[in-house]
């Protein structure tokens, strides 16, 4: 079944934490991979240039074959949600989770030239016709520019779907991934918790 790469599913603020998402319900029995099925990268990718036009400069991503690149794919994303996760919950990173993450960045950025050129020649620059970025190349970037930028404190762990986003609020206070969605669900499970309880006190 092909998914719908909605805005929703590009919560996390930034790139890296998007693909990150991509395990949902993670920890959870009833979690799935939705990279499970390879060709969802190259849909996730198209929808990420999209979704993250700053992030990106308005440039394309280019997956190339997306059967071959997948277990490099995951190898990255699950080196990133471990570092992450573990900074977003106000643990200690698990042991070799840094350099787990520097190597599957590093990897992702000698292998740009490929990626990129699967796609053809195209002009520099953003908008129309510029030229693509390699999509693991533009993850590492993002994971790395995390790390560059000190965002640890800022990362969060989304209180429903256990995602995880970068709080960009003023006070840093956000607990939904995205308040439309996960939000929301929450006011409406607490909201039947309570009629619950009343008819239960009054039954």
């Amino acid at each position: 079944m092909t998914v719908d790469w909605t805005p929703h599913r590009f919560s996390g603020g930034v790139l890296a934490l998007d693909m990150a998402n991509t395990v949902v319900l993670r920890g959870d029995p009833r979690g799935f991979d939705r990279f499970a099925d390879a060709a969802e990268i190259g849909r996730f990718a198209e929808a990420a240039a999209r979704h993250r036009v700053e992030e990106l400069g308005g440039r394309p991503l280019a997956v190339g074959d997306a059967a071959a690149a997948k277990e490099n794919v995951v190898e990255l994303r699950e080196s990133i949600d471990a570092l992450f996760r573990a900074r977003a919950g106000g643990h200690r990173s698990p042991p070799g989770a840094l350099p787990r993450l520097l190597r599957a960045c590093a990897a992702a950025l000698d292998g740009e030239g490929e990626e990129a050129d699967a796609t053809g020649g195209a002009p520099e620059g953003g908008g129309p016709g510029a030229a693509p970025v390699a999509f693991t190349a533009a993850v590492a970037r993002s994971a790395l520019g995390l790390l560059c930028d000190d965002a640890g404190p800022r990362i969060r762990i989304c209180a429903n779907c256990n995602w995880l986003f970068l709080d960009r609020s003023r006070n840093g206070s956000r607990v939904w991934c995205d308040m439309a969605v996960c939000g929301n669900r929450q006011k409406a499970k607490r909201h039947y918790g309570r009629r619950r309880t009343k008819e239960t006190k009054h039954g």
